[in-house]
């Protein structure tokens, strides 16, 4: 129950100590600069149990950014909506847009029902034709050189590609003392083109005693809605790379720049607190599939008893 405590300290604290910051999506946030929280993944796998975290989504995730994918086809056929509103972000400020207007549609959706709806509608059939036409899939579900494009396909200068979670895997193996076990997703040549930059941009492996840690810098953390994601997110990848290297996890360290609470998540951060946490649940994978061919049926949690999830509107 440790590692979960771990979470639920960081979020006291900037309540606490957070400052007032505006933001790109204009709703504002508490945040505060420089934050490490450090995971034991023998003791459990920290997925949160003060709220129901959906496995199933930081699976797909997760595999799709280790096959290199950046099109979010891959997510909506996993029933994966968590890239969606970038993807339909980029369609409806394009000229091949004819609908209703959807200006400002991320605020308008939550205080507009009538809006909301029409919102929803256009998204649907957005994800509809993304799953059904492969054209227009291959136009505007792909989301630019996002993560997966820089850990498997990191394009060179003089031409070819370098693929950073091949190289890191085998270093491990080869030279498991080496200071240099670093996978970066945040390249500045490709971030113009990418739908959203990097927030989990860079992470680093450590070998000792038979045991695989990971440390990830975060530049910027959504506390409510995504910190909980990478760290199940990344803690699982720990387990995924020690399972092909032939060690044991050691720990998931978890290190934040800008740790915000956005102000329209507050109530929520609140009723999270409020509840009693429970011992966390272990993985299991169930498959000697390498890591870049295991699908998301192989991997499962056992003795997971989450409370009940608590919604809150995504930032955009």
């Amino acid at each position: 129950m440790q590692n979960e405590q771990q979470y639920l300290d960081l979020l006291q604290y900037v309540l606490d100590h957070g400052h007032k910051k505006s933001d790109r999506t204009g709703t504002g946030t508490i945040s505060t600069f420089g934050y490490q929280m450090r995971f034991d993944l023998q003791e459990s796998f920290p997925l949160l149990t003060t709220k129901k975290i959906p496995f199933g989504l930081i699976k797909s995730e997760l595999l799709w950014f280790l096959h290199g994918d950046t099109n979010i086809k891959y997510l909506l056929e996993h029933h994966n909506h968590i890239w969606d509103e970038w993807a339909f972000k980029n369609y409806i400020e394009s000229s091949d847009y004819k609908g209703p207007d959807m200006t400002d549609f991320g605020r308008r959706s939550l205080v507009d029902d009538v809006f909301a709806q029409e919102y929803k509608a256009q998204k649907d059939k957005f994800d509809k034709a993304i799953l059904e036409n492969d054209t227009f899939a291959q136009k505007f579900g792909n989301l630019g050189d996002v993560y997966g494009a820089q850990w498997r396909h990191w394009q060179k200068r003089n031409g070819g590609f370098i693929d950073q979670i091949a190289n890191v895997i085998q270093q491990i193996k080869t030279t498991p003392d080496s200071r240099r076990l670093i996978v970066s997703a945040w390249n500045p040549e490709d971030i113009p083109s990418m739908a959203l930059p990097p927030c989990h941009t860079l992470f680093q492996f450590y070998v000792n005693d038979g045991r695989l840690s990971c440390q990830l810098y975060q530049r910027s953390g959504d506390l409510f809605l995504g910190v909980p994601f990478n760290i199940a997110s990344y803690a699982l990848l720990t387990h995924l790379i020690a399972r092909e290297t032939g060690l044991k996890v050691g720990e998931f360290v978890h290190t934040l720049g800008d740790a915000h609470i956005y102000l329209n998540h507050l109530d929520q951060v609140k009723e999270q607190l409020s509840r009693t946490k429970s011992v966390g649940p272990q993985l299991e994978i169930k498959s000697d599939k390498s890591i870049f061919d295991i699908d998301t049926k192989d991997i499962i949690v056992n003795n997971y008893h989450p409370q009940p999830a608590i919604k809150a509107p995504v930032a955009v």
